[in-house]
This record gives structure tokens, sequence and C-alpha cells, in this order.
């Protein structure tokens, strides 16, 4: 790593006019061998590598306008931070690394969690902060950051937060306000992270995926592909830098993940809106909810699915020795999943092209063969995870199944889970056909949760979904809602309608959401009843 001398960066400020222009202000060390001090801080007006190391070289306009960004006075008080604290050295990742270097940035990241553990010492500047106290309470004045600085909510400060053994806080005008050990209680309740992680970093403690996942779900980066690059230390997997791929730098974090742990957690995420596809998430944000959800034990796991199993069926009543026969049945389910579980089979995650496969208890749906229920390895505030599965081919997919299950014992089977899938294989189009409604005068006002492109409406298939479009006629007075949606596979459509009763505005939206609600509690009946020939949307149905 390429750390700043200390001695020579404060020498050759204090007298800018006399400091030899070939003194070299950065030197390629050790991090394992060298005494160092760090920083953490938020990006605003910087000062790179090509300018820190260039400075002396520079016309003496362009030499003053450099050291009079914030960005410079922020080296030249960390470096008057670590000289006080005894260190030579000290590492700033706005000029300590060579971006011009796709090889050289891409170690940088590889490596960052590694340097910020490695130092004697982390500064965390709070630019945000004018007081000469910690801030203890959420304030307005940090109403873009969840009421607390900035610094608390940025992607890359997360584990600038964990890694380092000793974190000291320093405000605007750098004075310290606090360390890491002492304000250990404020902090886990700004960040939701255990002050035992903050104090002994995270080996040894056996925090489950979806938990580390949820300390970052709220975090922001400016570049989406950081969302998933500033995690890889947590989970200590590295892998190459691709910017410009996107929301696949996540899906390829969680594949990593997969490659060197079997914690089931991962695939525990709870999306904010219900969405069929790959099992994995999108987003960190999907793991918002999952601070609670800790690993299970073999063991323990085996007798949770043994309770699951006596509180779904109870007592055989069909047999005259009902007690016994129950028991007797339910030891040798027991044995069966203490065979399952304790198998190389459950404890090993495959990724290959069918999917992620993995051995795993489901329960089928009542109303459909091709919908199950997985259960997970891991708890959430004391039960047992679940997630819904649909079938895709010989892969499954993750889904939402509101349909009832039937009570029976949880059995063994291997499925390949999809981790990327063509939104095409997944997705039917419609064209929309109203131009019998435009001849009655009915017009195309809004449509409820999403805009179609066109005319055209595109649905899951593998997942329960409703597209509502609504028309009105504002010379008759009159509206109505047609709704097309998938139930378990079926297409349906169906047109709803409250006749002469006026909408005041042109705002359609809460109709729409109205029409939406009802539809979707009744889109089992809808697709019973789906109709053989063209809707007719010149001609308007009751909703009641």
């Amino acid at each position: 790593m390429k750390l700043l001398d200390v001695e020579a960066v404060l020498n050759r400020e204090t007298d800018i006019q006399k400091t030899d222009p070939e003194r070299e202000v950065l030197k390629e060390l050790n991090d394992e061998d060298t005494r160092y001090a760090i920083l953490s801080h938020r990006w605003g007006a910087e000062v790179g590598y090509e300018e820190m190391t260039g400075l002396m070289k520079m016309e003496g306009r362009k030499r003053d306008e450099v050291r009079q960004r914030a960005g410079y006075q922020k080296i030249i008080e960390s470096c008057k931070q670590a000289k006080k604290g005894g260190y030579e050295w000290l590492w700033i990742d706005t000029c300590c690394i060579d971006k011009r270097s796709s090889a050289e940035l891409s170690e940088a990241i590889n490596s960052m969690y590694r340097w910020y553990q490695n130092a004697q010492v982390c500064y965390a500047y709070l630019n945000d902060v004018e007081e000469s106290t910690f801030p203890t309470e959420q304030d307005n004045k940090f109403d873009k950051s969840n009421g607390w600085p900035e610094w608390f909510v940025r992607g890359w400060t997360l584990q600038e937060l964990i890694a380092p053994k000793e974190v000291e806080f320093f405000n605007k005008d750098w004075v310290h306000i606090g360390d890491k050990w002492r304000l250990a209680p404020e902090l886990e309740r700004i960040t939701g992270i255990s002050r035992h992680v903050l104090m002994d970093g995270l080996s040894g403690i056996g925090l489950s995926v979806a938990q580390i996942m949820s300390w970052a779900a709220d975090r922001k980066t400016t570049r989406v592909e950081d969302r998933a690059y500033s995690l890889m230390g947590l989970f200590g997997v590295n892998m190459p830098m691709l910017y410009g791929e996107g929301k696949k730098a996540f899906q390829r974090l969680q594949l990593e993940i997969i490659h060197i742990s079997n914690d089931h957690s991962i695939f525990a995420w709870k999306p904010q809106m219900p969405r069929t596809g790959s099992v994995l998430a999108e987003d960190p944000g999907d793991f918002q909810d999952c601070d609670y959800i800790a690993r299970e034990g073999s063991d323990e796991f085996i007798i949770g699915l043994g309770f699951e199993c006596i509180r779904l069926e109870g007592p055989d009543p069909g047999s005259s020795h009902t007690g016994v026969d129950s028991r007797a049945r339910h030891q040798h389910r027991l044995a069966a999943m203490r065979d399952a579980v304790n198998s190389q089979q459950f404890h090993t995650f495959t990724v290959n092209s069918a999917g992620i496969q993995v051995l795993l208890p489901v329960v089928p749906s009542r109303d459909s063969p091709s919908h199950f229920r997985a259960v997970l390895a891991c708890r959430d505030s004391g039960d047992l995870v679940t997630i819904d599965l649909v079938s895709s081919g010989h892969s499954f997919a993750r889904t939402a199944i509101d349909s009832l299950l039937p009570a029976t014992c949880p059995e063994f089977k291997t499925l390949h889970l999809i981790h990327c899938q063509d939104t095409n294989e997944t997705r039917r189009e419609f064209t929309l056909e109203d131009k019998l409604a435009s001849y009655h005068g009915f017009t195309r006002r809004s449509t409820y949760p999403r805009e179609l492109t066109d005319s055209t409406a595109a649905l899951s298939s593998l997942a329960d979904d409703l597209v509502v479009i609504v028309y009105a006629n504002d010379n008759a007075k009159s509206h109505f809602a047609v709704g097309l949606g998938y139930y378990l596979g079926q297409m349906w459509v169906h047109v709803v309608g409250y006749g002469r009763s006026p909408i005041q505005g042109d705002d359609w939206t809460d109709f729409g959401k109205t029409a939406y609600q009802l539809l979707w509690k009744d889109r089992a009946k809808h697709a019973q009843t789906r109709p053989t020939s063209p809707i007719n949307l010149g001609r308007k149905h009751s909703l009641g």
C-alpha cells in the first residue's frame, strides 16, 4: 500500500517555497509490518494522487488553488493528528491510490478492509458536526441522513467503523469528540451494529449473512456498484471491479459468499414489493428487516422441524393406537430429517448453469403443484424462516404465495434455485385493444401499480400479478377499470366500474388503487371465470 510520509507532508507545508520539489511524500510499504494511521471521511472537494505527488511541480496559482481546497486541509489536519499520536505514516483513500491504474484501484478496494483492520488507529472525520460533543440524539439539521451525521449513512464507512481496533471521532474543526469504545452504546443505537461487534470485530461471533447485510440496507454510495464492493471485506471475499455492471455487482457478491458459506440466511431477504425471479436479493435494501435473523445449528434445526410437524399434523385420528403410532411416525421422520440435515449435500451450495443447488425441506401449495414453501436453517425473532418458490422448468424461482398450504410435514427436496434469469422467460406481454372504448367516448386515464409501454402490459407468468387500467368518459360522468392478471400461472381479465358516480379532479390513481385491491382480493375467482372471448371495453361491469 502507498502511505503518506507524515513528516514530509508537514515539512512541505511549513515552508512550501524552500521544499525540495523531488522530495517524495508517498512510499510503498507493507501494511502487516508498518505502524500507520488511517482516515475515514466523506468525500468533497478532494485532492487526488496526481495532485498530491505533483504539487511542487505545479505553477504557483494552480498549487495555491489545490492547497486551499477543503480536501487538502483535511490531509494536513490528518497528518497533524498522526504526528501527535506518534505515527510516521498515514493512509487516505483520496490521495494514496493512483486511480489511473485499474489494477491498483482493484487491489486497493479488495484490500481496504484489511488495511483498516491493520491500522493502529482510524480517524473518523465528521465534517457536518459543529458541536464539540458527539451527537447522541437525532437532529433535523441532518435531515438528509436520517437525523445523524452523513458519515453514518455512507456505504464505505460501514467497514471503516467495524474493521479498525481503534476509531477516534473528530468534528468539523478537528476537535476530538469521542472514540469507538466509549461511544459503543450510542453507535449501536445509530447503526444497529452490536456493541460486541464494534468492540471485538466480526471474528468468532457467528453472525448471519442477513444480519451483516441489514447494516448496509439504508446506506448509500455514489456508484451503485460500490454498494456491493464496499461489503466484500465484511464477508471475506474478493472479486474484480467492473464499474458499469450496475446491480449485477451485488449478485456477484452474493455468489462469492455462497462459494465460501452455507448460511441459509442469504436467501432470507424480504423484498419491499413482491416479485418473482432470482433467489438472490437485488440490493442490500432487501435485507432491511433482517437484523434479528440468526443462523440455526443442525440439532436445533432438526428439533424445530420436528415441532413444526407436530404442530401441523398432530396425532393420527384414524389409528386405534393413536399415541403410539404418532410417536413412532414422528421418530421415523426425525431420523430421516437428521440424516438429511447431517448430509454433506445439506451443508454445500453448488452453483452451476441450472442454478444454486441446495437441499431444503419444502411444503407444496394446496392450490398449485408448482408452488412450494421452503424452510431455511435460520430464525427470525424465534421463528424458522421460510421462502416461497415456484417451478420454472427444472429450476425454482423466488416468489410469494398467498394460497393456503396443506398441514403436512416438510419433506427434503434437492432444488436448483434460479440466481439469474432473463425477464423474457418469466413474463408475458399483452397488447390492449381499446378502440371500442374510445368509440364510446372513454379514454385511458391511468394505470396501477405501474405504467404501460404504449398499449402493452407485461405480467409475470410465474407469480400472481395484476395491472389495472382506468377509463373514463367525462361527458357521461362514467368510468371503469380493466384488470389484467395472472393467478397460479393462469391468465385472467375482469372489468369493474362505478356507473355514473363521478370522480372529482383529474387524478385517477385512487380509483385505480381501489379497483386493484378489490380485483386482487378476488383474483382466484376471476381466474376460474376467465372469458373465452375478447372483453368488450365499451360495456361497464359493476363492482357490486
